[in-house]
């Protein structure tokens, strides 16, 4: 829906933070007089007051008949539509979207990369960007990374390329795509999903149900190999001997080794794999790809992601504070063989199965493992039958600070401290970034420096 045909009807705007404000300027930018409703927090309302706009109505509360009296609500990301109120008001014939749902609405200006998947969309879509910067491109970079599209509309000169991260909750708002990327799937957000199942669906609607021109997928990831891709989308495969993929740390382009990644300031072999997705993109779009490698050697990392944050008493700290599933811990276990790592893990309990890390830990024991957060202790006791015999610590942790300490207690003067929770950061946290902030402060750094994503917007 595009905003022009919100005119006249009853609007509503569902949350109120980036992506609500951002919705809310775009509809004042371009139907400056429409009435809209905004369901917000009670700390958010006091600024929506100073606005002063005679327009606007301010909600602190919300159910499904105060939604019901709307035609259009514009709902932020983390609502999911599969529960009350939000499913409740649509069955009386409330039609949702988002803030991205209403910038893929318009009509493209400039040609359109949406990147996704479970692990490594935002370093992949900052990837993207670069090189396409590299190469002399107009590129915009938004979306989920941190970004919201609608802060973008209108901006002039438009960009010729648009490289855009979407997360699975924004994936079925995707449309007019130019290049689809997807790299892989595991299990990730049930709770907004409601079933593996959906997550899975709900992901790859980004390549079903926005039927992209192009299709980038992992050629190693079988749900990506078994799907069912629309006739008019052609499929690139990375991670493939015929395409884009590794050979130790070579970047090939089939048989022809391109690239020594060890020279890109990205650490582990799935930011590697990134770095291929990333290069076969660009070939997608019809660049030289092989011509433009080089250039991810200039590539900065970006914050959260396995971010170093320096050396302390011959301690190196490591921010993975994005890391929100079992999967991604273990990759950032794999970054660090060989050291001695005392990993910090836990968080809100999503109900996902820590199997697969405590197999990693079986197989590969750390100096220790330290658990926090609200499925802390079930990780502990998942964990705890694989501590006896002392192949490793495992201890309990009350909170941050806590377990920052009895990492470095384990480790005395030499490895690293590993902040890579496997779990999302709320309820503690506002977002993984306070998170990490926090992390850098409990282990002597200055949480001030450690959070700019580099490039975002229109360069």
């Amino acid at each position: 829906m595009r905003i022009s045909e919100l005119e006249g009807k009853k609007v509503a705007i569902w949350g109120y933070g980036r992506e609500g404000r951002s919705a809310l300027a775009a509809l004042r930018w371009r139907l400056p007089s429409q009435p809209v409703t905004v369901f917000c927090s009670h700390d958010e309302a006091e600024p929506l007051r100073e606005l002063q706009d005679p327009a606007l109505r301010i909600e602190t509360s919300v159910n499904a008949a105060l939604l019901a009296e709307h035609e259009v609500v514009v709902k932020s990301p983390g609502i999911s539509p599969y529960t009350s109120p939000a499913a409740d008001a649509a069955l009386e014939g409330v039609r949702f979207t988002g803030a991205s749902g209403l910038w893929f609405a318009e009509p493209p200006a400039g040609r359109r990369v949406c990147i996704t998947g479970t692990k490594g969309k935002s370093t992949t879509t900052a990837l993207v960007a670069h090189l396409l910067r590299a190469a002399g491109k107009r590129t915009a970079l938004a979306g989920n990374i941190g970004l919201p599209l609608l802060e973008l509309l209108d901006v002039q000169p438009p960009p010729e390329f648009w490289a855009i991260e979407l997360s699975s909750y924004q994936t079925g708002e995707a449309r007019d795509v130019d290049v689809a990327v997807v790299l892989n799937l595991f299990p990730e957000h049930l709770d907004w999903h409601g079933s593996e199942a959906r997550y899975y669906a709900d992901k790859l609607a980004l390549v079903t149900k926005a039927a992209p021109r192009i299709a980038v997928l992992n050629a190693a990831d079988p749900r990506l190999v078994e799907l069912d891709v629309p006739p008019t989308t052609r499929v690139l495969w990375f991670n493939h001997a015929d395409g884009w993929h590794l050979r130790e740390s070579l970047v090939y382009r089939g048989e022809q080794p391109v690239f020594d990644a060890r020279h890109v300031p990205l650490p582990g072999r799935h930011n590697r794999l990134n770095l291929c997705a990333a290069l076969a993109t660009l070939e997608a779009l019809g660049l030289d790809a092989v011509a433009l490698a080089p250039a991810a050697a200039s590539f900065r990392p970006l914050p959260h992601r396995l971010q170093s944050l320096g050396l302390r008493h011959g301690i190196e700290s490591v921010n993975d504070s994005i890391s929100t599933t079992p999967h991604a811990s273990i990759a950032a276990l794999d970054c660090y063989r060989g050291r001695r790592v005392a990993i910090l893990v836990g968080g809100y309990d999503r109900g996902l199965d820590w199997g697969v890390f405590a197999e990693r830990i079986a197989a590969e024991p750390v100096a220790a493992v330290i658990t926090m957060g609200q499925n802390g202790p079930r990780v502990y006791e998942k964990l705890k039958p694989l501590a006896l015999g002392d192949r490793f610590v495992l201890a309990e942790a009350g909170d941050m600070d806590e377990a920052v300490k009895l990492g470095l207690q384990v480790l005395g003067h030499d490895g690293v401290l590993l902040l890579s929770p496997g779990a999302p950061s709320f309820p503690r946290y506002r977002d993984y970034v306070e998170r990490g902030r926090h992390f850098a402060q409990a282990a002597g750094f200055d949480p001030e420096l450690i959070s700019t994503i580099p490039g975002l917007g229109v360069a």
